[in-house]
């Protein structure tokens, strides 16, 4: 099959890092095209390095926006491409708004949308990210989910079951593939700091850093917590502390720039406890066992918090302190989550080896694995097996 995978930010990288190999492993003709959404070094380049994920064809260069601005922009140019190369199918990954805009531009040229990681829901419309998932995965063929609970979502939402397989969580088999190496590097020492020494913490969602209270709230608990606060700033994050006025002058907070995909695994390894907004992060300190600690009204990574792994607190100093104070406490011999494992992009092709079913009423044929692609004329529109 030939088959195209949408990449755009930094959780996209991380889970294309073990998929790409595995497909061409398989036989399949995989590239990848990197829309640009984050596009300078330390948010782009160094995952690639890091993960050796192979160079991508096609650089779109997208660039910073508004949401609309961006997904519009990465639609249009992502429409121009396929248009051309008419892949057998797009892969998509994840919620960002490059999977948003290649879920568009394929369904609307009728090329089938495999989306990886689907069904994941925060139940929350103010989040873009949901806003992605929902209209991600009805436009989608194929629905690939990292959790049971996801697989469940889409059936509420009338996804017919043979679309939906449960291949496990891609993140967490990038986490298994690299964390020996990451937790060699000891990357805390560079910050003058000692592992198990420090709380790591990362902050980026709008929900949080678009709102001066919630946003000095956070960064009064980082002042006043029982560990020093390990603090990679994010690029949107950084301007936003100037404009509201947020300052950061405290012995306990070490700002530090972002770092790479190993080293960002080696911070979050070694430390006491992390305190973050990412969704990515809190799957990979479950897998990492660091108590994670999430400022956020609702979390789509809900098994994380079922299997003890992570605790979800309002942007509040004292709920976010309390939350701490219950992470350092906390057992770090909670259970791995179904599939969360190193096997994960290999389901992924035995998935495809069953053939792509077209959405309802579009042109085109279910692809088995190793067959030739077809031609419009003789397209089928009966489901494929599970």
């Amino acid at each position: 099959m030939r088959l195209i995978t949408v990449v755009g930010a930094r959780p996209n990288f991380i889970k294309v890092g073990p998929l790409i190999p595995a497909l061409r492993e398989a036989g399949h003709e995989a590239d990848l095209v990197h829309t640009g959404q984050h596009y300078d070094a330390i948010m782009s380049d160094v995952f690639f390095r890091d993960l050796a994920i192979p160079e991508p064809r096609w650089y779109l260069e997208v660039g910073s926006g508004t949401h609309a601005v961006q997904t519009g922009t990465a639609m249009m140019r992502l429409e121009e491409l396929l248009a051309v190369e008419r892949p057998d199918a797009l892969i998509v990954v994840g919620d960002v708004n490059s999977t948003l805009a290649g879920a568009l531009a394929a369904a609307k040229l009728h090329i089938p949308v495999i989306h990886l990681e689907a069904g994941l829901r925060s139940f929350d419309m103010s989040m873009p990210e949901e806003v992605n998932r929902l209209v991600a995965d009805q436009l989608s063929a194929m629905h690939l989910t990292p959790t049971r609970e996801a697989g469940e979502n889409l059936l509420r939402e009338n996804v017919e079951e043979s679309r939906i397989h449960f291949v496990g969580n891609i993140m967490a088999e990038s986490v298994l593939m690299h964390a020996a190496d990451a937790r060699l590097r000891a990357a805390c020492r560079s910050h003058g700091l000692e592992p198990g020494g420090y709380v790591l913490a990362t902050l980026h969602r709008p929900e949080n850093t678009d709102h001066p209270e919630r946003l000095a709230a956070v960064v009064a608990a980082f002042a006043h917590a029982p560990l020093p606060v390990l603090f990679p700033v994010h690029p949107r994050t950084r301007p936003l502390l100037a404009e509201h006025g947020v300052g950061l002058e405290t012995s306990n907070i070490h700002l530090a720039d972002p770092v790479g995909y190993l080293d960002m695994l080696s911070l979050q390894a070694d430390a006491a406890a992390i305190v973050t907004d990412s969704g990515g992060v809190q799957e990979e300190s479950c897998m990492l066992g660091t108590p994670c600690v999430t400022v956020r009204r609702n979390t789509e990574r809900a098994v994380t918090v079922e299997v003890g792994a992570n605790r979800l607190v309002p942007a509040e100093d004292d709920a976010i302190l309390a939350g701490l104070v219950e992470a350092l406490d906390s057992p770090r011999d909670w259970p791995r989550p179904d599939r969360w494992d190193a096997v994960v992009a290999t389901r992924v092709v035995e998935a495809l080896a069953g053939g792509i079913t077209p959405s309802n009423g579009c042109e085109g044929q279910a692809y088995p694995h190793g067959a030739a692609r077809a031609a419009s004329s003789t397209a089928s529109s009966s489901p494929s097996a599970s």
